[in-house]
């Protein structure tokens, strides 16, 4: 996928392309469903600028202590970032994250409603249940991405649901504007910091890598890695 960084593409009937970094509530039988709305310049209320807007934490595998930080930037809708995830990561996680070696960093990317929405339940598990609910989300993405904007969300709520939330809890986080603003905010800045071009992109020692195999992602781990202990 590629990535327009100042339009949002929403998906469902009629929605159209709204402005980056919004938010209001569709309205429509009993499921909440958040939107990206017109009419906002950007994504931090009065609120969020004199410091109470919600904090949006990177979600990290792996060590602190780790000689090397890798960055991913992938959306929840994107079928690329679902392969990866369900080829590449595994791999990286048994190879180089649970070995100490790489210190994993996973950032989302917002290109549509579902994949803010995505992201909403991701995170309503907090840090603990983080990436669970992501692998949920990638392995049932071919399912979820369908159907009207209300069914997407209950599709969503149903992967919560799997990873142990109850619908109070679903509810409260698929509803909070302040969360959405939030990290919509977040993605902006990050996409200041890595100003990437398409999902997934990998970031390693600040040069940002396209989509790759295992076999790919590796050699430039190992010859990050071999920088990182001559510099050490």
């Amino acid at each position: 996928m590629t990535i327009d960084r100042r339009t949002l593409l929403i998906a469902g009937a009629g929605a159209g392309a709204l402005g980056l970094g919004g938010y209001s509530l569709l309205q429509g039988g009993k499921t909440p469903s958040p939107l990206l709305p017109v009419g906002m310049a950007n994504a931090q209320t009065e609120e969020a600028a004199a410091g109470d807007a919600p904090e949006i934490v990177d979600m990290v595998l792996g060590s602190d202590d780790a000689p090397i930080t890798m960055y991913e930037y992938a959306s929840f809708t994107c079928p690329h970032c679902a392969t990866f995830h369900a080829n590449v990561k595994p791999r990286l996680v048994e190879d180089y994250i649970d070995t100490g070696l790489v210190r994993f960093v996973y950032r989302e990317v917002y290109f549509d409603r579902p994949g803010l929405w995505a992201g909403m339940v991701a995170r309503c598990g907090g840090e603990m249940r983080y990436f669970g609910i992501v692998d949920l989300i990638y392995e049932r993405q071919r399912q979820w991405v369908q159907g009207s904007p209300a069914e997407i969300v209950e599709s969503l709520r149903a992967i919560g649901r799997t990873a142990g939330l109850s619908n109070d809890e679903l509810d409260a986080c698929l509803t909070d504007a302040d969360m959405a603003r939030a990290m919509l905010a977040n993605y902006e800045a990050q996409m200041d910091v890595h100003p990437i071009e398409g999902t997934p992109s990998v970031v390693l020692n600040d040069e940002v890598l396209g989509n790759m195999s295992y076999e790919d992602l590796a050699g430039h781990l190992d010859a990050a890695l071999e920088e990182a202990q001559a510099d050490g």
